[in-house]
C-alpha cells in the first residue's frame, strides 16, 4: 500500500479531511491515509472470551486515538452490556438490515473517549432470515460498513456459528481473528472454520488466532500452545484465565477502567499491540502484491 504524506494534522486542520488521518510517524513528522479497518472478533464456539476481547481490544484502540466502534451483533448483547448500552430503537437490528434506520444513527458514545458501541437487540437472533430475502444478501453487511467511513476501526462482536449473517462477517471485514481455548475440540472447531471458508471461495488469509483463557495448571493447555505456534496462523501473546477479566460483567466496563496495572491488562495490551503491527503490515503486503486498477 502506497500513501501520500502530509503534514502534520495541527497544522492543517485533519477533521476537514475525508478520510482517517491514523497512522503516524513521529521521526518523519507526517501522517498518512488509511481506510477504515473491520476486524471481527469470531468463533465457531460460545464461550471462548469472544466478547470481552472486542470491548478490551476497542477500548485500546480508543485508548491509543483512533476513532472505534464496536458493533454488536450478537443478540444476547454481552458488548452492549459491558458498556452499558441499549438500543434505540426497537426491533433495531433487523431494522438496520432492511434498510428502516441509518446504520449511523444507532451509533451511541460510550464513556470512553473515542470509543463508540453500535448495540444489539434480540431481533439480532432473526438476521439470517432477514438477509436471506435481501438482494446481494452475502454482501449486505459490507455495504452498511461502507456508510461507517467517520471511524478509524470498527470491531465486530460476532455470534458464534456459521450462517448467512457469519459470511455477511466473512467477507466484511479485513480480519477475523479468532480466540481459541487451547484444547483439542477448541483447535478441531477452529479448523472447521478454515475447511469453511476454502470450500465456500473465501479469503482464509484474514483468519488468524490468538489463545484465550489459558490455564497454566494444565499441561494440555501447554502443549496445545506449543504445537499450534508453529503455524503463523495464531498470534504470539495470549490472554489467561483470570478473574479480572471475569470481573467486567460487574464493572461493566473494559478490564482498564478498573484494573489498569493487573497481569491480564498487560496482556491484552501485548495481543493488542502484536495484531495492530502484525495486521496491519501484513494488509500493507497485500495491498502491494495485487496490481493497480
Amino acid at each position: 500500500m502506497h500513501f501520500t504524506p502530509i503534514p502534520a494534522a495541527a497544522a492543517i486542520g485533519a477533521k476537514h479531511f475525508p478520510a482517517q488521518l491514523i497512522w503516524a510517524e513521529a521521526s518523519l513528522n507526517v501522517l498518512y491515509f488509511r481506510a477504515v479497518t473491520v476486524l471481527a472478533l469470531y468463533n465457531l464456539k460460545g464461550g471462548v472470551g469472544k466478547t470481552a476481547a472486542a470491548v478490551n481490544l476497542g477500548y485500546l484502540f480508543a485508548e491509543a486515538g483512533y476513532k472505534t466502534l464496536i458493533w454488536d451483533l450478537d443478540p444476547q448483547a454481552s458488548a452492549s452490556f459491558y458498556l452499558e448500552s441499549k438500543p434505540l430503537n426497537k426491533h433495531q437490528t433487523k431494522k438496520i438490515l432492511g434498510g428502516e434506520i441509518d446504520v449511523r444513527d444507532a451509533v451511541q458514545s460510550s464513556t470512553f473517549k473515542n470509543l463508540w458501541i453500535l448495540p444489539a437487540d434480540l431481533s439480532a437472533r432473526n438476521v439470517d432470515v432477514l438477509l436471506d430475502d435481501l438482494k446481494k444478501s452475502r454482501k449486505k453487511l459490507k455495504s452498511l460498513l461502507g456508510d461507517l467511513k467517520e471511524y478509524d476501526v470498527v470491531i465486530l462482536d460476532c455470534p458464534p456459528g456459521i450462517s448467512l449473517l457469519h459470511e455477511n462477517v466473512f467477507i466484511a471485514a479485513k480480519w477475523i481473528i479468532v480466540p481459541n481455548i487451547p484444547t483439542t475440540l477448541s483447535i478441531r472447531s477452529y479448523e472447521t472454520v478454515l475447511e469453511y471458508f476454502r470450500n465456500n471461495d473465501l479469503d482464509d488469509r484474514k483468519v488468524r488466532c490468538f489463545f484465550s483463557m489459558v490455564d497454566h495448571r494444565k499441561s494440555l493447555h501447554h502443549e496445545v500452545m506449543q504445537e499450534s505456534f508453529k503455524e503463523d496462523l495464531f498470534f504470539k501473546s495470549y490472554l489467561p484465565y483470570l478473574s479480572d477479566i471475569e470481573k467486567m460483567g460487574i464493572h461493566r466496563k473494559p478490564l482498564f477502567a478498573y484494573a489498569n496495572r493487573s497481569f491480564a491488562a498487560k496482556c491484552y495490551r501485548d495481543l493488542w499491540e502484536e495484531i495492530k503491527k502484525q495486521v496491519w503490515r501484513e494488509a500493507d503486503e497485500k495491498d502491494d502484491a495485487e496490481p493497480n486498477t
